[in-house]
């Protein structure tokens, strides 16, 4: 029996040893090729991948890119070519399948959706185990701990070899305490107070109510609205110029408790010097400017515009213009 290739890391160095009279010698027409050690792979998904048929000559080229082109597929461990007079034979281990999936101590997330989501990316009960697609999954499901506010969550996953070929996936989660809100502090503020800017948020540092309202619990969810809900209350009250330029979450090394910095620059506060409408009018601006809720010499604000552009639109909409 000729040895053409080993494993796919063995293979390049093969390969830089051969020299041009051994790669003539090793060259030969297929006359029948043999698939081995295949379980759950069709023979046929095999030869659709083997850069070779049966009657062309097969090199040791070729075996270089019989072997990368089967562990592409991401079905197999392991990829030996070998010869036996001018048959090819293909030795494959195929990779494990995937059993079932289980989570234990998972109570934030419902385990359904978590499955539905790692399905999507791969990683499903008849799929072929791929461990660099389990650590991914388990480092996307700390993230979305994190972004929850359980950042002393941990998760363990256990892979247990089972029979034929097959494994189960377990993620052991310890879920810990949600961190709470200990201090949110503004940098850059001059017009309006940190009280005034709190207040305006859904994240709170704590009060007789929190057991109940659990309004600081920190969620990344919420801090992200709440920096929209400042930024709108600035540009509401004529700071265009306004621009949260960090956000800084710090947390205690027992992870139980969180610091909010918010930097923002306010910029300088504009008034409106005036107000002209432009477009198809119909005859009617007089009409249209009666709806405007934004008068030249007020202070700039972005709601009021907003709404005075939907009235507008609406009025336009009840004469037929879209």
């Amino acid at each position: 029996m000729r040895y053409l290739a080993g494993s796919f890391s063995a293979i390049f160095l093969a390969m830089a040893a051969l020299t041009q009279p051994a790669v003539a010698a090793d060259s030969f027409v297929v006359k029948d090729i043999r698939i081995e050690g295949l379980q759950r792979v069709e023979p046929g998904t095999v030869f659709s991948y083997l850069p070779v048929q049966v009657g062309e000559r097969f090199t040791p080229e070729k075996a270089a890119d019989s072997i990368k082109a089967l562990y592409a597929t991401g079905f197999f461990r392991d990829v030996q070519i070998q010869a036996q007079g001018d048959v090819l034979i293909v030795i494959v281990d195929e990779r494990p399948t995937i059993s079932r999936i289980e989570f234990t101590g998972m109570k934030e997330f419902d385990p359904e959706v978590v499955r539905k989501s790692l399905r999507s990316v791969g990683v499903a009960d008849a799929r072929f185990y791929d461990k660099a697609l389990i650590d991914k999954a388990e480092q996307e499901l700390k993230r979305q701990y994190v972004s929850k506010g359980l950042f002393a969550a941990e998760v363990v996953t256990t892979v247990t070899p089972g029979a034929r070929n097959q494994v189960a996936i377990f993620f052991n989660i310890d879920e810990g305490p949600v961190a709470k809100i200990k201090e949110i502090n503004f940098i850059g503020n001059k017009v309006f107070s940190e009280s005034t800017l709190r207040s305006q948020m859904q994240l709170q540092t704590g009060g007789w109510l929190s057991w109940y309202s659990k309004d600081n619990l920190y969620s990344k969810q919420k801090l992200t609205a709440d920096l929209e809900t400042i930024r709108s209350y600035y540009l509401n009250r004529g700071y265009l110029e306004f621009v949260i330029e960090s956000t800084q979450v710090s947390i205690t090394p027992d992870k139980r408790d969180i610091y909010l910095t918010i930097s923002i620059r306010e910029g300088n506060k504009f008034t409106v010097k005036n107000i002209s409408l432009a477009g198809e009018l119909l005859g009617k601006e007089k009409e249209f400017q009666s709806l405007l809720t934004i008068k030249a010499g007020d202070t700039f604000s972005s709601a009021k515009m907003a709404e005075s552009t939907k009235a507008i639109a609406e009025k336009l909409g009840s004469y037929g213009y879209a």
